[in-house]
């Protein structure tokens, strides 16, 4: 099977698509995919060796009404 991956599938519950999207769009702004995210951040939850937190996205700066944009606002 050539769409075939070599990794197992992983589901995660719980998230709706609101929030599977503003992760997705977080992610891209500091140049990685949600899997390598998920991945980074078990690894260093787990104490692995050499394992270090993901980086976070740079907060927007509040508008006049002191509102931030939300991840997704932000990449339009």
């Amino acid at each position: 099977m050539a769409s075939q991956h070599k990794e197992k599938l992983r589901g995660i519950r719980g998230i709706d698509d609101k929030l599977w999207a503003d992760f997705n769009t977080a992610a891209n702004a500091v140049g990685k995919d949600r899997s390598a995210l998920c991945r980074q951040f078990i690894e260093w939850f787990t104490d692995r060796p050499g394992a270090v937190r993901p980086d976070r996205p740079v907060p927007a700066e509040p508008n006049a009404a002191g509102e931030t944009a939300t991840c997704e606002e932000q990449s339009e």
